[in-house]
């Protein structure tokens, strides 16, 4: 008996788009190492900062504090465009909660959620008598 070998046609649409889907994950692969780079980074600051004290407290650097050193300008000027364009509840309510969690506990948690978006998807294998 011959082996016969058959060929299935795959539609060019779909190869992109498989293609654009692990482009879009390895992306978020990326974008979650840059993120949790950043969280130790903060986690670090904090470190030395609580090592560098003579009682040995931990101080945790806020968002909002962070942020209005690193560049004051964009912090006053992201406030005063929530507050016109927006409700004052957005930014006092929200943002200004946002603002106030530690710099690292932020990056940490949005590169943890970044990187569980860009994971590597388990093949299911689906089998139909």
């Amino acid at each position: 008996m011959q082996a016969s070998s058959y060929t299935i046609s795959v539609p060019r649409g779909m190869l992109l788009g498989r293609y654009l889907g692990w482009l879009k994950m390895g992306f978020f692969r990326f974008f979650a190492a840059v993120l949790l780079l950043i969280a130790v980074i903060a986690g670090i600051y904090d470190g030395t900062r609580a090592l560098e004290s003579k009682g040995g407290e931990i101080a945790m650097t806020s968002l909002g504090e962070q942020w209005s050193k690193v560049a004051p300008i964009s912090h006053k000027n992201a406030q005063a465009a929530v507050r016109r364009y927006t409700h004052p509840f957005v930014w006092d309510g929200l943002i200004q909660r946002v603002l106030l969690l530690p710099t690292w506990a932020v990056f940490a948690s949005l590169g943890l959620l970044a990187a569980y978006t860009g994971r590597r998807r388990r093949r299911v294998n689906v089998y139909a008598n």
